[in-house]
């Protein structure tokens, strides 16, 4: 039998995945109504939503830290620590006053000098951060409400930067915290959201747990992604580490978990049989895969083995290792932004069009230079996503005729190896996958991945002075036609230097038993106005 065989038989079997000998944690039963035990996409490894960009840490620091802004399910900032704002006519001066009624989880008010030792941590690892860093005069606390940002120029997306939902998002720490080296980890968890981290209860690959922080004042407004009111109406959220999808399928039918948030496709069919599981589509916008090579190291520092793998890739193996036979599910991806978006664009993408040429790539890869050295593949098997686009990859590389060194590894081991610019013989790397939320790729000011910026770039570190200065003409345009045709040539440029090379899009599902309501649709799992019951 194949895989997708394998896992419906096991998941469809009534708690076969919890007795028949897989392994999964001890899930106590009969959860009270006021406890939401929740499976997420991967294991929370660690927990700095600044020193990396794994969406897991970011789905987690949403409840733990608050923003001054958040973005609405339009992708509209809205004011959520933040009172009011003033912006002088030229455009260069922001005066911000916090709201009051603003604490710590440990009791401390939050102050403005919080909030300036938070954003200059940011703004040294994200990039409209560093964009702000870049033009920024001063940036200082007035008083313990209110701030002021200086900038030398206009910054006119300045909101969108600090509403944002991308990683790293602008979380507001205490200053003591936040004066941290923001290229090391923290150690303290002490956030300003609507949930307390329960660092006593936090053992890594198996559970992670959250708890109501009652001195939180949700805004009033109703609330729509990461704006507005976070009513959290549970007493204790429980995140519970279940790598094996047919161990998780098992345990939503048997009511010991209550939320899966990313269930495989191939286990689908057997939730939907189930009268007491909803399952949707987690995100309309979507996901685009992503195969990211490292530009400091052969062979993919050089830009014929990097159009290489886009001649001889095929984006349709991708997808059907990822969703199988639904074609509803996925679209081939000649770009790099959101499909069904008012940027999209296919121009510049033909490589990715038509019938794959592998004799092409081979000859192009050695037109390169490589000489048969291992290439280092980084593939999280904890991941159902990476690690099926992983076996893809090692197929295609072999074919192409490279020596593969392939890394199984868990996604927490390639979150911190890939920001290693060590030689991949030296605990470096030279590719790994992962994936981008549609929501990230609808234009280039949250889009981390397709800065090209070289040290300044996400990992891998791309450079393409084309790619970069299209990203520059798109912050400068006008109107909208301007900024098409700005997008139009950057998706060209990074289609031409291959700042990396998209699998596909692709929707994914989740899935929560019926006695949970308050589930919505969006980037991340939103757990405000989230009930249960008995």
């Amino acid at each position: 039998m194949d895989r997708r065989t394998v896992l419906k038989g096991l998941a469809g079997a009534s708690g076969l995945a919890l007795t028949g000998g897989l392994s999964a944690p001890a899930i106590a039963q009969g959860a009270s109504a006021r406890t939401l035990r929740f499976v997420p996409q991967a294991n929370l490894a660690n927990f700095d939503p600044i020193w990396g960009t794994q969406y897991v840490v970011r789905n987690a620091a949403a409840l733990v830290w608050d923003t001054l802004y958040g973005v609405d399910s339009s992708l509209t900032p809205q004011r959520q620590m933040v009172e009011s704002e003033e912006v002088t006519d030229d455009g260069m001066t922001w005066t911000f006053k916090l709201r009051s009624g603003l604490k710590f989880h440990d009791g401390e008010p939050v102050r403005s000098k919080d909030v300036v030792a938070s954003l200059n941590r940011w703004a040294a690892r994200d990039p409209m951060g560093l964009m702000l860093k870049a033009i920024q005069q001063e940036l200082t606390a007035v008083d313990d409400r209110t701030f002021k940002w200086v900038l030398k120029q206009p910054f006119p997306k300045m909101l969108y930067a600090l509403a944002k939902n991308n990683s790293p998002c602008a979380f507001i720490m205490p200053e003591r915290i936040a004066q941290t080296d923001p290229f090391k980890q923290i150690a303290d968890y002490v956030g300003s959201g609507p949930m307390k981290f329960v660092t006593g209860e936090w053992v890594p690959g198996a559970k992670a747990v959250f708890e109501k922080f009652t001195d939180y004042v949700p805004r009033q407004e109703k609330a729509s992604w990461l704006a507005g009111g976070k009513q959290i109406l549970l007493d204790r959220i429980e995140w519970v580490i279940m790598p094996d999808p047919a161990t998780a399928a098992a345990a939503l039918q048997n009511g010991e978990i209550d939320w899966w948030e990313n269930p495989i496709a191939d286990l689908v069919p057997v939730l939907k049989k189930n009268k007491n599981i909803n399952v949707d589509i987690g995100d309309p916008l979507g996901n685009i895969g992503s195969f990211r090579m490292n530009f400091l190291y052969p062979p993919f520092n050089d830009v014929r083995a990097r159009r290489a793998v886009l001649m001889a890739m095929s984006q349709e193996d991708y997808m059907r290792a990822l969703v199988g036979d639904d074609d509803s599910l996925w679209k081939p991806l000649p770009g790099f932004f959101t499909p069904d978006t008012p940027l999209y664009t296919e121009v510049g993408g033909d490589i990715l069009k038509g019938k794959r040429d592998l004799d092409a790539a081979k000859k192009l890869l050695a037109e390169s230079g490589y000489s048969g050295q291992p290439v280092t593949c980084l593939v999280a098997q904890d991941q159902p996503i990476t690690k099926a686009m992983g076996d893809v990859t090692a197929d295609l590389l072999k074919k192409l005729g490279m020596n593969v060194d392939f890394v199984a590894t868990d996604w927490g081991t390639v979150g911190s190896r890939r920001a290693q610019k060590t030689p991949p013989g030296q605990g470096g790397w030279n590719m790994f996958h992962t994936w981008h939320a549609g929501a990230d790729c609808i234009n280039p000011a949250p889009y981390t991945a397709i800065r090209a910026n070289g040290d300044k770039a996400w990992f891998g570190w791309p450079t393409s002075a084309g790619t970069e200065k299209e990203v520059a003409s798109w912050f400068e345009a006008k109107n909208l036609d301007e900024e098409k045709a700005a997008i139009g040539r950057l998706n060209k440029a990074a289609m031409d230097d291959v700042v990396y090379a998209p699998t596909g899009f692709f929707l994914s599902y989740t899935a929560w038993r019926k006695n949970v309501s308050g589930v919505t649709k969006g980037p991340l799992p939103f757990f405000w106005g989230v009930s249960k019951t008995a």
